[in-house]
């Protein structure tokens, strides 16, 4: 039985070959140097050097075919449009580059030590592969390359580039400044593999493929990505692909749809802005606030479908979120295929999404709930504001070090998560806090070491609250419901509108508790305790005192209202201040302590971690005093000893 062909091709490595000049076919011409005449008058060229095209302004269509071995430079002011493929390579002398193909069972192409490039574009000139058909290309193809064709011709684009080719087709290693150009509603594709030292402008008015199953890719140091089309992006098994441009777009429509295989990922270190600059050459946006609202003819609406890919938007060095913008403005879809999807946020900074994460098709994000898990990666200040809805069936993990918000506190922009489907659940590690303004939100299970914080006016429901972070209630209400709250490290109101609803939790039980004046906890109608800690105070009257704090007891229609009175924390008697502080000193001292402690709660509880701070200091300071003190007597005891003659 004969074997599979990758399986002959694992691990090969195939070494262009010396290609012996072809004879010049009937009419062609042998020729170097400036064969501008032979190619205006449409004759075959067979190089046997280096030549050289001085287009002249225009458009001129040639329709020979250059073959030979040797170099082309196209130079001058006008556009060269070749009709025919050409099959011309390096010199076997200046043939160095190679191939391999490992893998296995799953072949992905590596290339090697690339050649000089047989094809130079000048700036100012401009060449344009094909007339809207499938021939048109330069390139020789030696190397049985999986999944598609390897060029062997390399190419560098100091000027234009047009591709106006209707085939799947590669132009080798892609160098210079210039800019590479696909015309829009030409339905051929252009596949990058290999490391490409490009750094213009890659302007796709249909469709590219940025890496496959069968190779990587890399552009460093492109400057843009203008997407007018479809960008695909894929990945050879247990590999990572990593794309460093800005994207923008202009046309109503355009996508960047990211697969991968098992063990691989996509990083997207850029973001995908709208361009209303209208120069291919230099996409850019003159005011980012374009990004979050709709503009004429919904130029600014684009998107990304994730197709079971395992995705990373950010590398941990940047905090520009990869999809700005409103569900006006821009859709998210997390589709489950082979595998589930998962998108992560790796940020160095505050960011926010504006739009909800899917799972329909293209623009109607909507019609399904998204089939992956989101993951807040643990960088350090990566901090994540989900200002819109989410829709996705799946777990949010905050990692140890991030933070995750529910709304960013303003008007119009409140979020939530899904909790409709099977695999709803929060994992958290870091810092999970709601801000909601109008809209009340309801969490899914909520697990791990991470601080849970309600700081909005609308209502917060925990359904079930397995984690052992603190919780503190800045504003608003927390309500537990169906779920104790006996496993978190601790509870602090820190703030008189604060309020805890037990009054449908499991357990009325807290292991520590802080509040501040006119902060209320609410109690089932039939409690007929409440318990901090140790701590178990009798409902029976109309005041109730725990832990230093006094409340009083309301009773309403099955609930029982506690409501602050004194404050649960310990506070400084009179004589610990300094008499020479001016009150006005005093005043702003006390002011910034409450505000610190402010602060301290809303980040996550951190409230006990000070005060154990402060009696730890004040245990030290008390241990020097006492020091000083038998220092002195010490000192005494010999001044007396010697005055005595002792």
């Amino acid at each position: 039985m004969k074997r599979p062909w990758h399986a002959l091709l694992a691990s090969a490595i195939v070494v262009a070959t010396t290609v012996p000049v072809a004879l010049a076919p009937t009419g062609a011409v042998a020729a170097d140097g400036d064969i501008t005449s032979s190619i205006l008058a449409n004759s075959d060229v067979v190089l046997g050097g280096n030549a050289v095209v001085n287009v002249p302004p225009g458009a001129h269509t040639y329709s020979g075919v250059i073959s030979g071995q040797g170099s082309l430079r196209v130079s001058g002011t006008g556009t060269l449009i070749l009709t025919r493929d050409s099959t011309f390579t390096l010199p076997g002398s200046q043939q160095g580059q190679s191939v391999s193909i490992p893998g296995g069972n799953h072949p992905y192409v590596v290339l090697s030590n690339p050649d000089r490039p047989a094809i130079t574009v000048d700036a100012g000139a401009t060449l344009q592969y094909g007339n809207g058909g499938t021939t048109g290309l330069i390139g020789a193809f030696p190397y049985n390359s999986p999944g598609y064709q390897q060029n062997q011709d390399n190419i560098r684009v100091d000027g234009t580039l047009n591709l106006s080719l209707t085939r799947l087709f590669n132009l080798g290693t892609i160098s210079g400044s210039g800019t590479i150009v696909q015309p829009r509603n030409l339905w051929g594709t252009l596949q990058l593999c290999g490391s490409s030292p490009f750094s213009g402008v890659l302007d796709i008015g249909t469709g590219a493929n940025y890496a496959s199953t069968t190779c990587a890719a890399d552009l460093p140091n492109a400057r843009a990505v203008l997407n007018r089309g479809s960008w695909i992006i894929d990945t050879p098994l247990n590999q990572t692909v990593v794309q460093r441009q800005n994207f923008y777009s202009r046309e109503y429509g355009n996508d960047v749809n990211v697969h991968s295989r098992p063990g691989s990922k996509v990083v997207l270190t850029g973001t995908y802005s709208y361009s209303d600059n209208t120069s291919t050459t230099s996409p850019a946006l003159s005011n980012n606030n374009l990004n979050w609202v709709t503009v004429a003819h919904r130029l600014n609406k684009r998107g990304t479908n994730i197709e079971g890919a395992d995705v990373q938007w950010g590398d941990g060095t940047t905090h520009q979120i990869f999809m700005p913008g409103t569900a006006e403005t821009a859709y998210i879809n997390l589709h489950a295929r082979s595998q589930r999807s998962r998108l992560t946020f790796n940020y160095n900074g505050p960011v926010t999404l504006g739009l909800p994460i899917g799972g329909g098709m293209y623009h109607d994000t909507l019609a399904a709930p998204g089939g992956g898990d989101i993951v807040i990666a643990g960088t350090r200040g990566n901090d994540v504001t989900f200002a819109a809805a989410q829709f996705y069936d799946g777990s949010t993990t905050i990692q140890q070090g991030a933070t995750l918000r529910l709304g960013s506190g303003a008007a119009g922009a409140d979020g939530s998560l899904y909790t409709k489907g099977p695999l709803d659940a929060i994992s958290n590690n870091g810092s999970l806090i709601i801000q909601n303004v109008r809209t009340p939100v309801t969490l899914p299970a909520v697990s791990g070491s991470g601080s849970v914080t309600q700081d909005g006016a609308a209502t917060a429901t925990l359904t079930a609250a397995s984690y052992t972070g603190a919780t503190t209630v800045a504003k608003g209400t927390l309500a537990v419901a169906g779920a104790p709250l006996s496993s978190s490290s601790g509870v602090a109101l820190t703030d008189a509108s604060a309020v805890l609803d037990l009054g449908a939790a499991t357990s009325t039980t807290l292991r520590k508790l802080e509040v501040v004046t006119g902060a209320k906890i609410i109690l089932p109608g039939g409690a007929q305790s409440f318990t901090v800690g140790s701590q178990d105070a009798a409902l029976s009257g109309d005041t109730l005192s725990m832990g230093g704090a006094s409340f009083s007891v309301a009773r309403t229609a099955g609930r029982i209202e506690l409501t602050a009175v004194t404050a649960a924390t310990e506070t400084a008697s009179p004589s610990a201040s300094s008499t020479d502080e001016p009150a006005g000193q005093a005043g702003d001292s006390a002011s910034t302590a409450s505000t610190a402690g402010t602060a301290a709660a809303r980040a996550g509880g951190a409230v006990w971690e000070t005060l154990a701070a402060v009696g730890a200091a004040l245990a030290a300071a008390a241990g020097v005093v006492l020091l000083a003190l038998r220092i002195r007597r010490r000192r005494g005891h010999i001044g007396r000893r010697r005055r005595h003659g002792r």
